[in-house]
């Protein structure tokens, strides 16, 4: 260090220290000034001997004897959950309370309480955000290394936080790059790259693209909001020129003029120079922990809007039938009773308007659908009464591919907006592996008809050819109820029946039992072979079961029906029950 500013350095060291001696020295002689005159201090100087000392402020020797003391605690594993286990996924606020604890007790409550709200199922015991999110760092870890902990890197950053991408555009080696028009066009070389595209994520948006790019080579890739980053040849003389700078319509200079961005000059780019404030809005919301969405549920659907008018009930039935090796269809069934609706009354008619509003999440809130629907009820006033009685029935048919998922539903009474009603639910959607015979969920309908060749496929409660409209009970517990005047209609599909090598066809025995529950009695028992029940059924790995059972023979009282389906050819078998009431 140069001689001068060491000397100036140690002349103002001397002038600070100078300054408390001096204002000792005067306030000594202050006082044995006033001492001497027989002054006395005024009563506010003196210490106030009423205050409690617990409520004094703390010194600044007290607090940092507390911080001290508070690192000191956090150096086992606490502090490991804190700087690594839940880095990503802690917020601001959760991490300055867990700071403030003084005793383990305390924390370990807190991490109870951390991981309960944000289980997608918080009536279940198992907890399968924490077990995915744990499953993450451990991925994140085996795959995105680079010198440091995988958890460590960009890379596992984000996917620890919001799951695995939707799609990923890999250049693992670099090397030619054709340019879109948003980036100038043109052919460049570039350093290794991804791009990463989610489909939604919550609090950050829609059709989100996140960049990560491998400029040292060494596989340590970093993210970034500079899509120029990338080009290899950015700062090589008279290579990597852009689809308009070779054309003369722009100069290569010009890139580095201004903005976040070095990506030329081309027909989207003023388009880009404005979304520059997006792009860091963006960045800054991926850094930060990502919003908790999985609580009890406090208010409307992913909003929190809390819930100020009377309670809307509706009951909602979950269904599964396999459409391809990796889809799934979820038909979700929707009942509202009629009472609950506020009707109002116009030219004779009366009408009720419910707002449905449904989202379909993975259980780390990755969003892969979401519903929508106006419905209305009308009915000619002087049969309102009546139809008061009864309940209006609603359906989704979802795909969805095998995993566990959180479904929320939230609706509103158009006629009574304070009339709000929730429901959440998670659901585990069933993978059917080629091998293993399987089942369809077995549904009781109420209604259950051949529907026309132009409706196949489509339309509210249509499965393949059949209009199949499940009966929904008034609650999870209770089974599904029928009047003894209706007929039982049972619908369910068996996959993966073996065939035959030499007769190219199946050979299945499906037996129907109804059992009364009230004495174990059976009050119905038939079989019959898959090759009877339609034309196409004896050459598929696939049949469908369909039947209609009149309940006028049976008691009031509780019932199960069950299927059984005995595969001749694989040896396998696969039952599938559910109860019901008959009034």
């Amino acid at each position: 260090m140069p001689r001068v500013r060491v000397a100036l350095l140690a002349a103002a060291v001397l002038s600070l220290a100078a300054v408390p001696t001096a204002q000792a020295k005067s306030a000594n002689r202050a006082s044995q000034d006033s001492a001497s005159a027989g002054q006395s201090a005024t009563p506010e100087s003196q210490p106030d001997a009423d205050v409690n000392p617990l409520q004094r402020p703390e010194t600044d020797k007290q607090k940092f004897e507390k911080q001290k003391a508070l690192k000191e605690e956090l150096k086992g594993p606490y502090k490991k959950w804190v700087d690594q286990d839940v880095r990503w996924i802690i917020t601001d606020q959760e991490l300055k309370a867990f700071k403030s604890l003084s005793n383990d007790e305390e924390r370990d409550n807190f991490i109870e309480n951390f991981w309960r709200r944000r289980n997608p199922d918080p009536d279940s015991p198992e907890n399968t955000f924490k077990e995915e999110y744990y499953e993450r760092i451990a991925y994140a870890n085996e795959h995105y290394a680079s010198g440091e902990p995988g958890w460590k890197t960009d890379r596992g950053h984000i996917y620890i936080a919001f799951g695995k991408p939707d799609s990923i555009d890999s250049h693992p080696s670099g090397g030619p790059y054709e340019r879109p028009f948003s980036e100038g066009g043109g052919q460049t070389s570039t350093f290794p790259f991804e791009v990463w595209h989610y489909r939604y994520l919550a609090g950050i948006g829609s059709n989100i693209d996140i960049e990560f790019v491998d400029t040292c080579m060494c596989g340590e890739y970093h993210m970034t909001i500079d899509r120029s980053e990338k080009d290899a040849l950015a700062h090589v003389p008279g290579a990597g020129d852009t689809m308009y700078e070779q054309m003369g319509q722009a100069k290569r200079a010009d890139r580095w003029k201004g903005g976040l961005e070095a990506l030329g000059d081309g027909p989207m780019h003023s388009q880009d120079q404005s979304k520059e404030f997006d792009r860091i809005e963006q960045y800054a919301k991926l850094m930060a922990a990502p919003q908790i969405k999985f609580t009890d549920l406090e208010g409307f659907l992913v909003n929190h809007k809390v819930l100020t008018g009377p309670f809307f009930p509706f009951e909602v039935r979950t269904d599964f039938v396999k459409v391809t090796d990796d889809t799934v269809l979820v038909p979700l069934t929707l009942q509202i009773k009629n009472k609950n609706i506020t009707f109002v009354t116009k030219d004779g008619v009366a009408k009720g308007e419910v707002n449905v509003l449904g989202r379909v999440a993975t259980i780390t809130d990755h969003v892969v659908d979401t519903f929508e629907q106006t419905l209305v009820v009308e009915e000619p006033s002087e049969l309102l009464g009546k139809e008061l009685q009864a309940a209006s029935v609603h359906w989704w048919a979802l795909p969805l591919r095998p995993g566990r998922y959180r479904i929320d539903i939230a609706i509103k009474d158009v006629n009574n907006p304070d009339h709000i009603g929730t429901w959440a639910q998670g659901i585990v959607v069933p993978r059917y592996d080629d091998d293993k015979l399987s089942a369809s969920s077995l549904i009781l309908a109420d209604k259950m008809e051949k529907v026309p060749t132009k409706d196949i496929g489509t339309g509210q409660f249509i499965l393949g050819n059949t209009f199949v409209r499940p009966r929904v009970s008034s609650s999870a517990a209770d089974p599904v109820s029928f009047h003894r005047g209706q007929n039982l209609n049972f619908w369910m599909q068996v996959y993966n029946l073996g065939i035959d090598a030499k007769s190219k066809q199946n050979s299945a025995t499906i037996h129907y039992q109804i059992t009364d529950l009230a004495n174990d009695k059976t009050v119905l028992n038939t079989t019959e072979s898959s090759k009877t029940l339609s034309a196409n059924s004896a050459n598929s790995d696939q049949l469908t079961v369909e039947k209609s059972v009149p309940l006028a023979s049976l008691q009031p009282g509780k019932y199960q029906v069950k299927i059984t389906v005995d595969d001749g050819i694989s040896k396998q078998q696969v039952a599938q029950s559910a109860p019901f009431v008959v009034n």
